[in-house]
């Protein structure tokens, strides 16, 4: 914040537009990961609820290397939070019929009811946003930051 407490512009004067607002996508990240983990149930992450939403968002079943792709992270370290989420109940393993080599990984009905009651729990600061932002302003970004969204998602290597 400036002296004035009128927020700081994102990136520098002269940056691309697009670097500014990757900069301000980037703040809001950092901001909305703490504030969210705090909301979480006790003992689940961002990434383990990732991994749900991920999964229940696309309607699908993957594999770990699959869903480490999908988040940009390393297969062991996707194996460390599956296996996480496998012994709170929240996922299963299940073994492909025609390799029993491969598992996909599949959301449990109390996988579900975890990650919508972390959604719910988010209700007093959606309230609160909402008394700055409304509703119509909400809905008006999602489109252009899915475009953005869907744009570096074809660029990542």
């Amino acid at each position: 914040m400036t002296d004035d407490s009128t927020p700081k512009p994102a990136g520098l004067e002269g940056d691309p537009i697009e670097f500014a607002v990757m900069t301000e996508i980037g703040i809001i990240n950092q901001l909305t990961t703490n504030l969210f983990q705090s909301h979480l149930p006790k003992g689940m992450t961002v990434a383990q609820f990732s991994v749900l939403n991920h999964l229940l968002r696309l309607e699908v079943q993957q594999t770990i290397s699959e869903l480490a792709s999908a988040m940009q992270v390393a297969q062991p370290t996707m194996s460390s939070t599956v296996r996480k989420l496998e012994d709170k109940g929240l996922i299963e393993l299940i073994y492909e019929p025609d390799d029993r080599r491969i598992r996909r990984v599949a959301v449990t009905a109390a996988g579900t009811q975890c990650r919508n009651d972390a959604v719910a729990a988010l209700g007093p600061m959606a309230e609160k946003l909402r008394k700055n932002i409304p509703a119509t302003e909400w809905e008006a970004l999602l489109p252009p930051l899915n475009r953005i969204r869907v744009s570096l998602d074809e660029l990542r290597s």
